[in-house]
């Protein structure tokens, strides 16, 4: 028989096996509702989606998916500074990656059109590849001739005036909320295009749905939280300021990501 002790040490690591089964139960409740408003809406993403001309359509169309998505799924935004975002201006958005959430809470985050840098696997995927196939930018890292490839499709979207939104991880770290060092493929395309560079952190979108298998890490519903950061401008500065640019994002984002973890010890 386990003694009362062995019970007590093992009860937090059962509740917290409780906590992922439940989580695993809602991330298939999420995924079937994500594809059922997906395939309803999929006519009208065809439409809007299949020329440049109807793109602004598609986007609004989007943030309509994504806010019933974030409704039905029981999740709310609270956003702190949207007034740094000026109408017609156009940015380098660059939001820390801690959740496969985060580019659906991007839509809830900016009002404004922009498109989005994402790994070229998303566009094999069956129906979803409709927002890659021509309005938002793939990418396959390891290959550098394609890689330059989509960083010229980012300037020319910003010579348009649409933002551009780059996980400047690259990837979601498998020690979220912990920063990856930022590559600098971000703030080059700022510094070439003399645009000014939004860093956004996202405190929470890793408690709505953790990296990890079907029942393991966290998820469930509840608060998403963002912060949008003060622009910061590019103008006058050269190459040689991509290396501090970049040191400038990750001590901004990672600053509150700290103070936040700091506050929620209290």
């Amino acid at each position: 028989m386990p003694s009362d002790e062995s019970f007590l040490i093992s009860l937090p690591a059962q509740m917290k096996k409780v906590k992922e089964i439940l989580g695993g139960f809602w991330k298939i409740y999420v995924f079937v509702w994500f594809t059922i408003l997906l395939l309803a809406l999929y006519p009208l993403y065809l439409a809007f989606l299949l020329t440049e001309k109807h793109f602004n359509k598609g986007f609004l169309l989007l943030r309509f998916h994504t806010g019933l998505l974030m409704y039905l799924s029981g999740i709310f935004i609270s956003v702190k500074n949207r007034h740094h975002i000026k109408k017609g201006q156009a940015y380098v958005i660059t939001p820390n990656h801690s959740s496969y959430l985060d580019i659906i809470i991007l839509y809830q985050t900016f009002t404004q059109y922009f498109v989005f840098m994402g790994k070229k696997s998303l566009a094999t995927v069956p129906v979803f590849n409709i927002f890659f196939k021509k309005m938002n930018i793939p990418v396959d890292r390891r290959n550098s001739r394609d890689g330059k490839r989509s960083m010229d499709r980012c300037g020319k979207e910003l010579d348009k005036g649409h933002s551009v939104v780059m996980f400047p991880e690259g990837t979601i770290s498998n020690k979220v909320p912990t920063l990856l060092r930022f590559k600098n493929g971000a703030f080059k395309l700022a510094i070439e295009k003399q645009i000014p560079i939004i860093p956004i952190t996202f405190l929470t979108n890793y408690k709505r749905l953790e990296m990890g298998g079907l029942f393991a890490g966290k998820a469930g519903p509840g608060v998403a939280k963002a912060i949008i950061h003060k622009p910061i401008p590019t103008v006058g500065m050269t190459e040689k300021d991509i290396s501090a640019l970049s040191e400038q994002v990750f001590q901004t984002i990672n600053n509150e990501l700290l103070a936040y973890a700091k506050g929620e010890k209290k």
